[in-house]
C-alpha cells in the first residue's frame, strides 16, 4: 500500500478506505458475517475481482476477518473485526451525508 504524503489522519483513513467499494463492503458486514456471493448480490455493481481485492485489503488491515469452515463445498465467511467495528460511526456519518445529498438532489428535480 502507498505511503501517506502528509501527516493528516484523514489521508491515512482515505488511503485505507478510499475507492468506491471498501466502506460499502464494511457497511454490508455491519449486519453480520456474509459469504462472498452474498456480498456480490448486495453490491451488484462490483466485479468479482474487485470484491476479492478489496476483501483482501480490508483483511490485511485487520478490519475484517475471513473464516474458512470445513464443509463440502468449503464455506468462507467475512465479518468485521473489533478494529473494523470502529468504522460504525464512519458508516453512520456517510449514510446520513449520502441521504442528505440524495434528498437535496431529489428536491431539485
Amino acid at each position: 500500500m502507498k505511503e501517506s504524503i502528509t501527516t493528516c489522519p484523514i489521508e491515512e483513513a482515505m488511503r485505507m478506505l478510499g475507492g468506491r467499494w471498501r466502506l460499502l463492503i464494511v457497511h454490508f458486514l455491519l449486519s453480520g458475517p456474509k459469504r462472498f456471493n452474498q456480498l456480490r448480490r448486495e453490491i451488484p455493481g462490483i466485479s468479482q475481482r474487485m470484491l476479492t481485492l478489496d476483501l483482501r485489503a480490508l483483511e490485511e488491515a485487520n478490519l475484517i476477518s475471513r473464516s474458512v469452515f470445513p464443509t463440502v463445498p468449503v464455506t468462507v465467511e467475512y465479518a468485521l473485526t473489533v478494529e473494523g467495528k470502529q468504522l460504525i460511526p464512519v458508516c453512520e456519518v456517510m449514510w446520513n451525508f449520502g441521504k442528505w445529498l440524495k434528498d437535496k438532489k431529489d428536491s431539485q428535480t
